[in-house]
C-alpha cells in the first residue's frame, strides 16, 4: 500500500492493512459517529471496501431518524435497543443482526436500563456518519421521562 492508501475517510478512524491487521476494539479510542443526530461513540477501522466499528450508545440515548447512501449491518453485542427501520419498530437485544439498506430511514435507541454495544459494518461508498432526516437536528436523541 502507498501512503495515500493509508488515508481514512472518517476523521479519527484507523486504516487496516500495510502490516496493521489485528485490532483490539475495546482498547481503541472512539470517535463520535453521528454528532448531529446520534450518541454513538466507538473505534472505527477502515479497510479497502468496508469500514467497521464497535459502537456504544449510553442508556436512554441513540440516533434520531437518519439515512445514508451506504448499506449498514449492526450486530447487537450487549444491551437492548428500540430500532425503527422504514417505519417499523422493534425491540432487539444481544445476538440480533440488523440490516439497513442504502437510503432507508432508520433509528436505534438504547433502552433506559443499560448502555448498548453493537458491531457495525458499512461499505466505503460513504463515511460512517449518516444524514439526519431533520436537517436542523442538533445532537443525539435523548429519552425523556
Amino acid at each position: 500500500m502507498t501512503k495515500a492508501d493509508q488515508k481514512t475517510i472518517n476523521k479519527g478512524a484507523v486504516k487496516g492493512g500495510n502490516g496493521n491487521f489485528i485490532f483490539r476494539l475495546m482498547d481503541m479510542e472512539g470517535i463520535k459517529t453521528g454528532e448531529r443526530y446520534s450518541s454513538a461513540v466507538g473505534p472505527v477501522v477502515e479497510g479497502q471496501r468496508t469500514q467497521v466499528g464497535l459502537m456504544r450508545k449510553e442508556k436512554g440515548t441513540g440516533a434520531r431518524p437518519h439515512s445514508h447512501p451506504n448499506e449498514q449491518w449492526n450486530y447487537v453485542v450487549q444491551g437492548r435497543m428500540r430500532v425503527t427501520v422504514d417505519g417499523e419498530e422493534s425491540i432487539v437485544g444481544p445476538g440480533t443482526l440488523l440490516y439497513f439498506p442504502p437510503n432507508i430511514v432508520h433509528s436505534t435507541v438504547a433502552l433506559p436500563e443499560e448502555d448498548a454495544y453493537f458491531f457495525v459494518v458499512k461499505d466505503m461508498t460513504h463515511g460512517i456518519q449518516g444524514n439526519p432526516v431533520d436537517e436542523d437536528a442538533d445532537g443525539a436523541y435523548i429519552e425523556t421521562t
